[in-house]
């Protein structure tokens, strides 16, 4: 995705006077929550500005606010200095703030699948994931490099690194190499290959093969948990019920909301985005499926924790439990209206 300007609309920040059930109490004077993404406006975000646009927000008492992210923002540093509400985040960012002593925690994991992946040519015989260590290039970011290329090392033979060479958020060196792999949102950038190259790359979610962190969870503040439970479990069933909308109803005023915030955004992106999430699962999968959107497990969380102690991308004595809370998901919030 190309970066562009700023965001949706000023930052409401929360002034939130006396207990949150006292707020709360008064239907007249909806609680302001801000709620900073993590990059530019895309339909992987859809779900909060579906909740925005429809008034899924407004029902449940809050006046939101989205600050959308993208190559200047520092949304996560506003969170951690108590000047945003909410932010998206993710599993291996939840872990890094128990190690730093940041006082963070998941409530919500909106994704159940990360939609990271690896592409390739369509015609260089790969026709399953192990394949890609045949190619000597890998496109893929530092970041991917540490995580799940280490994952991938040490579950898959062949991989090695010298097929590493840095991502530059450009698929032209891909596109022209046919003999290399590129990383990316399985639900963005085979859609931007297939626009300037003409032909689909072979994709191959991560999420998948076993690389499988929550992804798009809702992170707060420590202290917003203990002190406003209230608001945290509105802001949590609003945008789970806000998902079930922009998955399954009309989600053309939030993706005009989407559009608003990033100019550069197109119907055609994000009616593809949109479609590969639903077909590959992103959301709706796994304990999502029996206890709806959003729904966490001690199960998935620890297995996700060993696989990262076995390469050494955590410590084994990290408080792990630490990091999420169960409290205010897999209760079903949305399904029903949703036909499930």
């Amino acid at each position: 995705m190309m970066p562009t300007s700023p965001t949706l609309t000023a930052i409401a920040f929360a002034l939130l006077l006396g207990s949150a059930g006292a707020a709360m109490a008064d239907d007249s004077e909806p609680v302001a929550v801000s709620f900073g993404t993590n990059w530019l406006a895309q339909a992987e975000h859809g779900g909060y500005y579906q909740a925005l646009a429809d008034g899924t927000y407004k029902k449940y008492g809050l006046d939101v606010t989205i600050r959308q992210g993208g190559p200047q923002a520092a949304n996560r540093n506003l969170l951690i200095a108590g000047q945003i509400d909410f932010y998206m985040g993710g599993t291996l960012g939840s872990f890094d703030a128990v190690k730093q002593g940041v006082p963070l925690i998941t409530v919500a994991a909106i994704f159940q699948k990360d939609p990271q992946m690896l592409m390739a040519h369509p015609d260089q015989g790969i026709d399953d994931f192990a394949d890609l260590a045949k190619l000597p290039t890998i496109f893929m970011g530092k970041e991917g490099f540490i995580t799940y290329f280490s994952w991938m090392k040490a579950n898959y033979e062949g991989f090695s690194d010298a097929q590493f060479k840095p991502y530059q958020f450009n698929p032209a060196p891909f596109i022209a190499d046919p003999k290399s792999a590129q990383q990316g949102y399985i639900t963005s950038e085979p859609y931007e290959v297939e626009k300037q190259a003409g032909w689909a790359p072979k994709t191959f979610l991560l999420a998948d093969q076993g690389f499988d962190p929550y992804s798009t969870t809702i992170e707060t503040q420590r202290s917003m948990v203990e002190e406003k439970p209230e608001v945290v479990q509105k802001f949590v069933d609003a945008t789970i019920i806000g998902w079930y909308n922009y998955l399954n109803g009309d989600n053309s005023a939030a993706n005009e909301l989407i559009k608003k915030d990033n100019p550069e955004m197109t119907d055609e992106q994000l009616a593809f985005s949109l479609a590969k999430m639903k077909e590959t699962g992103i959301v709706v999968s796994g304990a999502a499926e029996e206890k709806g959107i959003g729904c966490m497990t001690d199960e998935r969380y620890k297995d996700f924790f060993d696989k990262m102690v076995a390469i050494d991308v955590v410590d084994a004595s990290l408080d792990y439990k630490s990091a999420y809370t169960l409290d205010f998901v897999c209760k079903g919030v949305g399904m029903k209206a949703a036909g499930k």
